[in-house]
């Protein structure tokens, strides 16, 4: 009986290697397997000097999807001698660390033997959840391995960011996917050679550009291109450029609304701006427009850019910014991508200054750090009689009443008096604006004389 529930296993096994998809059953074993990232396992390299000898240190394996985070565990699973575990910060909680960390140290009390603990996603643990595993890994019971694909800086806290070594994993190129894909072709035992395909190159190439240096996407939109070609009575499957773009609806992108590249994405957009570049502006409006970040955030960003980075340079900047939020609002996707993209190029080519933006930072740091005085008396509004008494709004000069609807008045507190926040620039409509406030400025001079 036991021998034939082992048979049945043994099937069960090979039938779910075989129905599991390509980009398991493709899963390297060993690091002879293993494409790319040459600069952590190539010859002599640290990782791969750690990994053959059995020296594991607790590490961050950061990097893009697809890139061979989890399959690097899976190969120091199967070479290292310590007791290895792996799960997911996804699925398990603050229960399941606990019963994995009581397992580790039984091994370490009771076997003398080191726990390696994979953690797949361990950004997505709090801090509290991450500070469980301190103690163990400072007194060696675990060598912590965490996987993710944010930063790790701002996703895994300070302390076991200072017991760990962080691995950074490229996204694989061109080149590398494509040789992955091509071994997946001719690998009959678990790869696709079983099937008899004849594939127009056009198509490997176009595979690895959508996976966007994503093995696992490229590996499964492979399997979905033969899988759905009928073979012809020969048997073979013809895979031409055609097929593809039928299996493919929608390009593939390495985006995450609430992730690092979702930052990267926004901080190059307005850079790009800033630097008076529509060409940059209008791709990295394009790429975020496709992945399917909202377009209303986007016009936010736009906004406060027209206040941050012109100003005053070009006034009708917020308002074209405003106008384009309001438009996209209007009229939705696709029709209104058009009014962001006119917005872009409208704030890139707009005149820069950032003299609002610095004179701001200037109050706000004022009144963070000066004594906050009262309101002086002359400016404030006689509204009782009262506050008339009390000398509310004795002495105010009315500018109307003036020439040049311009009198020498102090509007600052006292201990303020003088103070200068805004220094309008040379550029655009600020220049009109500097030459008004100099002859404010120097008619208060001269009548201060």
């Amino acid at each position: 009986m036991k021998r034939q529930d082992s048979l049945f296993d043994r099937k069960a096994q090979k039938l779910f290697e075989r129905e599991s998809p390509l980009a398991d059953r493709m899963r390297p074993r060993n690091l002879n397997e293993f494409i790319g990232q040459d600069h952590l396992l190539g010859p002599g390299k640290i990782l791969r000097h750690a990994i053959e000898s059995d020296q594991i240190p607790s590490m961050i394996l950061w990097g893009p999807p697809g890139s061979g985070k989890t399959t690097l565990a899976m190969i120091i699973a199967s070479t290292t001698g310590a007791h290895f575990i792996s799960f997911s910060a996804v699925l398990s909680g603050v229960k399941e660390i606990k019963e994995v960390l009581q397992e580790a140290k039984e091994e370490w009390r009771y076997r003398n033997r080191k726990t390696i603990l994979f953690v797949d996603e361990i950004h997505r643990f709090n801090k509290a959840q991450q500070d469980a595993f301190l103690p163990y890994v400072e007194k060696g019971t675990i060598i912590l391995i965490g996987a993710t694909t944010e930063n790790p800086s701002f996703e895994v806290i300070s302390p076991l960011l200072s017991r760990t070594k962080v691995f950074t994993l490229r996204a694989l190129t061109e080149e590398e996917v494509e040789e992955i894909l091509k071994r997946a072709l001719i690998d009959s035992e678990r790869g696709l050679g079983r099937f008899q395909v004849e594939m127009e190159p056009e198509v490997l190439k176009g595979i690895t550009r959508i996976a966007n240096g994503d093995a696992r996407i490229a590996l499964n939109t492979l399997e979905m291109v033969v899988l759905t070609k009928p073979p012809e009575p020969t048997g073979i499957r013809r895979i031409q450029r055609r097929d593809l773009e039928e299996v493919l609806e929608r390009k593939s992108f390495l985006y995450d609304k609430g992730g690092e590249e979702h930052y990267n994405l926004i901080s190059a957009f307005h850079k790009s701006l800033r630097g008076s570049d529509p060409d940059a502006a209008l791709y990295w409006l394009g790429r975020m427009l496709e992945a399917g970040e909202d377009p209303l955030y986007i016009a936010r960003r736009m906004i406060r850019f027209a206040s941050e980075d012109i100003g005053n340079a070009d006034p009708q900047a917020l308002q074209v910014a405003v106008s384009a939020m309001e438009a996209f609002h209007f009229i939705g996707l696709p029709e209104g991508d058009l009014a962001l993209a006119q917005a872009a190029v409208y704030l890139a080519t707009a005149p820069k200054s950032n003299a609002i933006y610095m004179a701001y930072q200037q109050v706000k740091r004022d009144i963070r750090e000066l004594e906050n005085l009262p309101v002086p008396l002359h400016l404030r509004n006689p509204v009782t009689p009262l506050m008339k008494e009390l000398g509310y709004g004795k002495d105010y000069k009315y500018p109307h009443d003036f020439p040049e609807h311009f009198v020498k008045e102090e509007y600052l507190p006292e201990n303020l008096k003088g103070r200068i926040y805004y220094h309008p620039t040379e550029q655009g409509f600020e220049r009109e604006i500097k030459r008004r406030l100099g002859r404010w400025r120097r008619k208060k001079r001269e009548e201060t004389r």
